[in-house]
């Protein structure tokens, strides 16, 4: 997180503030007192313009759907998030901006989060040509795109008034196998075999062998979830970011998001975005076809989850439920929770 920290010692007022953006109506003409802020489209229409006039006038298809994923996401946060702490300076460096298209977008991992970094990098202009050509590395480098954690408490507020706010997310079960699948068990995977693989060997495989304990190379499904499980691990401190609770990187029931779009309907919703965005011809490093990444982590959990005990899978279920109900998840077909 960029500057010092001192700033941020103050927060608290800023805290009632995004309350109050919460439950208040969006600005939604494009007037700062800021020269930094909507630099790029300060003569023209802010996505967030864009947005409320789809919604004033007759409704496409897709413009209805996002429209009712964001009231559910509100009605959802009415029901479930009666109680929550304050946000902290850490809570928004997930929330990357875009100043030049008045766009903030908060990543979670293992949801084509590496596209829209590619996408968000071409469109800012940090990056030139097709942005599927743009390294992962370099999309993911530190400082590469800026975080509203980089920011004052006035110039957070402003943004979260004015800015198209964006998240995309997936069906928890369905990210948490990828997660393991690209973190924990493929080959080239040994930065974080050796960071957590180690460790879960050590806690939980009694007499493992001396080179799956030096490596963490081959770490089961089942030892990941009860790594999860396990009260030590929480008590450790968060989560891993791929494999943390979407509502916990992105505190949807806290910041105000005007789009949610789904791992499921990538393609369709990354268009959404990008036509508020004013770059409706953008190339979005989707997959080459529609729906079929979706549909293989769906298998890829079936399958993961299908050795798993209904005790396990119960207990996962509950550390998992608030993403499954904010997000209108339903109940995978292969879970046997009664």
């Amino acid at each position: 997180m960029g500057g010092p920290r001192g700033r941020w010692r103050a927060l608290a007022w800023v805290v009632a503030a995004l309350l109050l953006l919460c439950a208040a109506p969006r600005a939604l003409r494009p007037a700062f007192e800021s020269r930094a802020l909507g630099s790029g489209w300060l003569a023209g229409k802010s996505p967030l313009q864009r947005l409320h006039e789809l919604y004033q006038g007759p409704r496409s298809g897709l413009a209805e759907v996002h429209r009712q994923r964001r009231d559910s996401l509100r009605a959802a946060c009415s029901r479930h998030a009666r109680r929550q702490r304050l946000l902290r300076p850490e809570d928004l460096r997930h929330v990357l901006v875009d100043d030049a298209h008045g766009l903030l977008y908060c990543y979670v991992p293992k949801v084509a989060c590496t596209s829209w970094k590619r996408a968000l990098l071409a469109l800012s202009g940090r990056a030139r040509g097709d942005p599927r050509a743009i390294p992962a590395p370099e999309a993911h480098a530190p400082g590469r795109l800026p975080s509203l954690a980089d920011f004052g408490p006035a110039e957070v507020n402003r943004r979260l008034r004015a800015y198209l706010a964006f998240l995309f997310v997936r069906e928890p079960f369905a990210r948490l196998a990828s997660a393991y699948r690209s973190k924990l068990a493929r080959p080239s995977a040994v930065a974080f075999q050796r960071r957590f693989g180690t460790r879960i060997v050590r806690r939980l495989r009694p007499g493992a062998h001396p080179d799956a304990v030096a490596r963490g190379h081959d770490v089961r499904f089942a030892e990941f979830l009860a790594y999860l499980l396990d009260p030590r691990t929480r008590r450790d401190g968060p989560f891993n970011e791929h494999w943390e609770r979407a509502h916990l990187l992105c505190h949807p029931c806290r910041l105000r998001y005007d789009v949610v779009g789904k791992f499921e309907t990538l393609a369709e919703d990354a268009a959404f975005v990008l036509g508020l965005a004013g770059a409706p011809g953008l190339s979005f490093p989707a997959p080459p076809r529609p729906g079929a990444a979706a549909t293989s982590s769906r298998d890829l959990a079936a399958r993961l989850f299908g050795d798993i005990s209904p005790f396990y899978q119960r207990r996962l279920y509950e550390l998992y439920k608030m993403d499954f109900l904010l997000f209108n998840y339903s109940v995978p077909s292969y879970l046997r929770l009664r």
